[in-house]
């Protein structure tokens, strides 16, 4: 009688599992330390300027084309200066700011808003406490 080996076993296939693993994980990990962008109060379409510069601040003030102040979910002039206010003092905390140390504010104004209406603007911002305003634009 004739004795034939037996046929060498085929290795077991690699699992796709502990990939697919990873791969969720680095997705929680990239969801969770993502800083997403709230949605903008107002729709503003900046004007255009040849400066490169960029603005960089944690409050951030809309003013849009027919005059509208928008801060966060907060509308209207007086209760937007009122919020910026609040806002400014919680940045600065107890001690309260002096300075250099007072947080810039950057001011996202659509294009077509008169400039009248910023330089009104400007001074209500001073006196509650804003001295660096940053005015937003896009390059030409």
């Amino acid at each position: 009688m004739m004795s034939f080996a037996d046929p060498p076993r085929k290795p077991p296939a690699e699992s796709i599992v502990p990939m697919i693993n990873v791969v969720f994980l680095l997705l929680i990990f990239f969801l969770m330390t993502a800083q997403i962008a709230p949605p903008e109060p107002i729709a503003v379409e900046p004007p255009e300027a040849s400066s490169e510069q960029t603005a960089e601040a944690e409050l951030t003030l809309y003013l849009g084309p027919d005059g509208t102040l928008a801060y966060r979910e907060t509308e209207g002039e007086q209760a937007v200066l009122q919020a910026l206010e609040l806002a400014r003092i919680d940045l600065c905390g107890d001690g309260g700011c002096e300075g250099t140390e007072v947080p810039p504010l950057i001011l996202r104004a659509d294009g077509k808003t008169p400039a009248a209406g910023i330089a009104r603007l400007l001074p209500q911002l001073a006196a509650i406490g804003f001295s660096d305003v940053q005015l937003v634009t896009v390059p030409k």
